[in-house]
C-alpha cells in the first residue's frame, strides 16, 4: 500500500494551478538551514493531504534537496555515500552523458543551478498570479528572518494563453502521456499500458524488477523519496515558426510539418491515428488519444518519423524494457506568450519541468543518452531528436513517404538548456527527519 500521508503531493497529484514559482537557495548556515526546513514544513502538503482538499486551495508545496544541500543540513557521510553516483555528481558533472555541451553547456547556464552551492529548491504552484505574489512575500519575511539562506535565483511560472488545456510555448498539446503508479487509484488510459510498480518512482517500494534494494540510509530517509532531474528549456519559438514557414507554403503544409516533428498533431491528435489531417476532438479525447502502437500501426514511420519527438521519447512496443524506462513529468511554462505574427522578441521563455524517477541513471540519463541524442537511434545515422536533442545545425530529419524519403538537413535548435539540477524529493517523514539533524561536527 502507498503511505499517501507520507509522499510529496507533487509525485501523485496535478495541482490546477495557472502561475507558480520556482526558488533555488543556498544555505550559508546549517542549523539556520534547519530551521527554515522546520518553519516551511507545514506549507508542505502529502499527496493524501493535497487530494482531500485540491478544489478549495490556493497554493501547492513541495521541497527538495541536491546531494550538496542533504550534506549542509547533517546527513551523516556514510549515509550520504549510499546514495548513487550521478546524484552524488549532480547535472552538470554529467553534461557529456546528457548532451549538454555547446550551447547547452553547464558553462552557459543562468540562476546559480550549476554550482555546488544549490542546496535546495522550493517548487510553488498556485492558482493565480495574487496568491503566488502572497506566497513569495511570506518566504521573503521568513528568510529575512533567518540571514542564513540566501535565494541563489527564482523563476516565475505563467501558463501559456489560450487556458482551456496546457500545452508549450511552440503550440503543442501537453500532458498526454504518462505512466501510472500502481496502488495510486488512478486508473490508466486506453494505449497508455498497465500500471507500474510504485519502486520505479517512489523509493521503498518493488519494482518492477523485485524488491527494493540498495536504498540509502536510514529508511527514515529515503522511504517514499524521488529523484528529480530538474531541466529549463528555452524554447525557439521565433526560429521554429521561422522553420515551418520555410518548409510549407500554406497553412496546413507547416502543420503538418510540426505534427511530423512531433509525432502529434499540435491539438495532441496522435499522427498514428489521423496521419493526414488534424482531428482536434481526438487530440482532445484521453481515451482515445493515447490508444495506438507503432510495431503493427505504423511500422516504418509513414504516419510517425522514426526520430519524431514522441516516438523517440516514448518508443512504446519497439523497444526493450519500457516498463523500466517509464518518467513522470512535471513542471510549467515560463515567459510570455509570442504573438502569432511578432517576431522574435528576444525575451526568454519555454518550459521548466521535473522529471520524477526511482533511478536517475536508468530512466531520466538513458532518455537523455539514448532516445533524445543517440544520431543513430532507430538506426537514423545523423538525427537527434528534433525538439530537445542537441542541435547545432548539422543534423538531419527524415520523413518517410512513398515513393522517396524526404530529409530536412541543417535542422536547427529549438530549445537550448538554460539550467538543471538533480534533487531529491523525501517523504514528510524525511524532510522531518532532516530538520531535527544536528549541527556538522
Amino acid at each position: 500500500m502507498l503511505e499517501f500521508d507520507d509522499i510529496q503531493h507533487i509525485l501523485l497529484t496535478r495541482a490546477p494551478a495557472l502561475t507558480g514559482r520556482y526558488e533555488f537557495l543556498s544555505f550559508r548556515d546549517s542549523a539556520k538551514g534547519r530551521t527554515w526546513l522546520q518553519a516551511i514544513l507545514e506549507k508542505v502538503q502529502s499527496a493524501q493531504q493535497a487530494r482531500a482538499s485540491i478544489e478549495s486551495d490556493k497554493r501547492w508545496v513541495s521541497v527538495a534537496f541536491t546531494w550538496d544541500g542533504l550534506r549542509v543540513l547533517g546527513v551523516d557521510e556514510p549515509s550520504l555515500a549510499m546514495f548513487p553516483q550521478e546524484f552524488k555528481q549532480g547535472m552538470p558533472a554529467r553534461a557529456e552523458i546528457l548532451g549538454d555541451t555547446g550551447a547547452n553547456h553547464p558553462d552557459h547556464w543562468v540562476g546559480g543551478l550549476a554550482s555546488r552551492k544549490l542546496h535546495a529548491i522550493v517548487i510553488l504552484f498556485t492558482r493565480d498570479a495574487a496568491e503566488r505574489g502572497r506566497c513569495q512575500s511570506e518566504h521573503e519575511r521568513l528568510l529575512a528572518e533567518l540571514e542564513g539562506v540566501d535565494v541563489l535565483s527564482s523563476l516565475d511560472l505563467e501558463a501559456t494563453p489560450p487556458f482551456e488545456y496546457a500545452h508549450d510555448h511552440f503550440g503543442y498539446r501537453d500532458r498526454l502521456s504518462q505512466p501510472v503508479i500502481e496502488g495510486s487509484g488512478d486508473v490508466p488510459t486506453p494505449g497508455s499500458g498497465a500500471p507500474l510498480k510504485a519502486g520505479e518512482f517512489i523509493l521503498g517500494y518493488p519494482d518492477e524488477d523485485g524488491p527494493p534494494a540498495n536504498l540509502p540510509q536510514p529508511e527514515i530517509l529515503s522511504r517514499n523519496g524521488s529523484y528529480m532531474a530538474y531541466r529549463r528549456l528555452q524554447e525557439h519559438v521565433g526560429a521554429f515558426r521561422e522553420f515551418l514557414r520555410s518548409h510549407g507554403k500554406t497553412h496546413e503544409e507547416r502543420e503538418l510539418v510540426a505534427a511530423k516533428l512531433m509525432g502529434r498533431w499540435r491539438s495532441g491528435a496522435p499522427l498514428v491515428l489521423a496521419p493526414d489531417k488534424d482531428d482536434p476532438s481526438l487530440g482532445a479525447d484521453m481515451q482515445r488519444n493515447n490508444d495506438f502502437n507503432y510495431k503493427e500501426m505504423d511500422p516504418h514511420g509513414y504516419a510517425v518519423p522514426l526520430g519524431s519527438h514522441c516516438r523517440r521519447m516514448n518508443p512504446r512496443d519497439t523497444a526493450v524494457n519500457m516498463n523500466r524506462r517509464r518518467m513522470i513529468r512535471r513542471g510549467a511554462t515560463y515567459g510570455p506568450p509570442l504573438p502569432e505574427d511578432a517576431p522574435e522578441d528576444g525575451v526568454e521563455r519555454g518550459i521548466a519541468a521535473f522529471v520524477i524517477c526511482g533511478s536517475l541513471i536508468r530512466q531520466f540519463e538513458f532518455a537523455q543518452n539514448v532516445w533524445a541524442n543517440d544520431k543513430t537511434f532507430h538506426e537514423l545515422g545523423n538525427e537527434r531528436d528534433p525538439m530537445i536533442g542537441n542541435h547545432d545545425g548539422t543534423l538531419d530529419f527524415k520523413i518517410p513517404k512513398r515513393p522517396i524519403r524526404k530529409t530536412i538537413s541543417g535542422l536547427p535548435a529549438f530549445t537550448t538548456v538554460r539550467g538543471g539540477a538533480y534533487f531529491f524529493l523525501p517523504g514528510l517523514k524525511g524532510l522531518r527527519y532532516l530538520s531535527s539533524l544536528g549541527s556538522i561536527a
